[in-house]
């Protein structure tokens, strides 16, 4: 896909780029093309389809959510920086918290990062669920994003603590989720979930892969 492409499809679904996120979708798609052929962010035969299977995916939460001004965002496994650096070039009032427990990627994802020049980036190397214990994550987060992590009932117990009290989790999954809903609905009846299937206006690969998010949040 060239980005032309790219910037016209997230038009046709209300997800409005200007000229300079989209150069900073540009340099990051650049970059992640060069440092995927040193460090295995994500799979080789998946490089050419960097922009709308990664990227775009990435966004593609923004047509069904909206993300607040001074909301504070934390992406764990982020991998390469995804969803949130896109998420963060697309939103550029949020404060993103990346995590990650392999030190490489998080090194990578913040050279990402900081080519953006954006601000209130913030990274925290290991596992989310040691992030949980630090006191002054508690109840810190206005949304909790994954891409491909766990089952959800697992995102949950490793997160739940972090989440404020009106905030909510946006998991990106795909498939037939039914027992994994019903699952984290049985351990935590106090949760809204909402399966939402990613259906993209000009680019159907979304909807014939079943690519979806779950919007999670205490009813």
């Amino acid at each position: 896909m060239e980005i032309t492409e790219f910037w016209t499809i997230l038009s046709s679904n209300n997800i409005i780029l200007d000229v300079e996120q989209i150069e900073q979708m540009k340099r990051l798609h650049k970059e992640l093309k060069y440092w995927n052929s040193k460090v295995n962010l994500i799979s080789r035969q998946d490089e050419e389809n960097l922009l709308e299977r990664h990227i775009m995916h990435s966004l593609s939460m923004l047509k069904y959510i909206d993300i607040p001004s001074k909301a504070r965002c934390l992406d764990f496994g982020t991998g390469g920086g995804f969803p949130g650096i896109p998420l963060k070039i697309a939103n550029p009032d949020i404060y993103m918290t990346l995590c990650d427990s392999i030190r490489k990627k998080l090194k990578i994802a913040e050279i990402f990062a900081l080519h953006t020049e954006l601000r209130n980036f913030n990274f925290e190397y290991g596992r989310v669920e040691a992030l949980a214990e630090k006191k002054e994550y508690k109840k810190h987060f206005d949304f909790i994003f994954a891409r491909g992590v766990a089952k959800t009932v697992v995102l949950i117990d490793w997160t739940l603590p972090l989440l404020k009290d009106k905030g909510k989790f946006v998991f990106y999954k795909g498939g037939n989720l039914e027992e994994e809903i019903n699952d984290a609905k049985a351990k935590y009846p106090q949760l809204d979930i909402q399966e939402i299937q990613i259906d993209f206006i000009g680019f159907p690969w979304f909807k014939n892969e079943e690519k979806k998010i779950l919007v999670i949040n205490k009813k």
